[in-house]
């Protein structure tokens, strides 16, 4: 009978560590300030132009690319960065927007999509691809590496690539090539154009 207690304060014991070590795991990484931004590039091919542009409701610091030149469709989409990879496949449901239909009616949410985590609490994600990615969670990714395709699944109007940087889990002003990206608030509708040095 004198065991009974302690093997029940033992087990309490041990479910508290548990708890603790749980607790660490989780919360502890979250806690920790944000490293120094990764030296990001353009998601796009090494050389090409894009505009980069927003508007309005379209939250602060989202970009939406669209090429110089040629049609969207199809075109590569790169990582910014190198990272692990934890969310790729289908975001709300895709829409009928292919090549063959552009004007079919469109999707909800982001359609295929890719987030990476680049480490110190920095992250990137990809929306609107024509066709699953190229990559699965937990597979690790170079900068310039193609992880998908520029289309237009998902609330989609016309083929793009729309491109978040985030730090700490926030929405931040994306950086490309050490200078920034240029679009930060969604206030009204305006673009730039960049030229990508993803070039491997």
């Amino acid at each position: 009978m004198t065991g009974r207690p302690n093997r029940t304060a033992w087990m309490l014991g041990i479910g508290l560590a548990a708890v603790i070590v749980a607790t660490g795991v989780i919360v502890l990484p979250r806690l920790r300030p944000p490293g120094p931004r990764p030296a990001f590039q353009l998601p796009v091919t090494c050389e090409e132009t894009w505009v980069l542009g927003t508007y309005p409701g379209h939250d602060d610091f989202d970009i939406d690319f669209f090429p110089t030149s040629g049609q969207a469709w199809g075109r590569p989409v790169l990582a910014s960065f190198g990272g692990t990879v934890t969310e790729a496949g289908l975001n709300g449901t895709l829409g009928s927007r292919t090549p063959d239909n552009p004007k079919g009616p469109h999707g909800t949410g982001a359609g295929y999509w890719v987030k990476i985590d680049h480490g110190g609490r920095w992250e990137t994600v990809y929306l609107h691809l024509l066709e699953p990615p190229t990559v699965e969670p937990g597979d690790r990714v170079t900068i310039g590496q193609r992880i998908g395709s520029v289309g237009s699944t998902g609330k989609s109007g016309a083929p793009h690539l729309h491109y978040e940087q985030l730090r700490a889990g926030a929405k931040v002003e994306s950086h490309f090539d050490g200078a920034p990206a240029g679009i930060t608030s969604d206030d009204r509708e305006y673009s730039v154009e960049r030229t990508s040095r993803n070039c491997g």
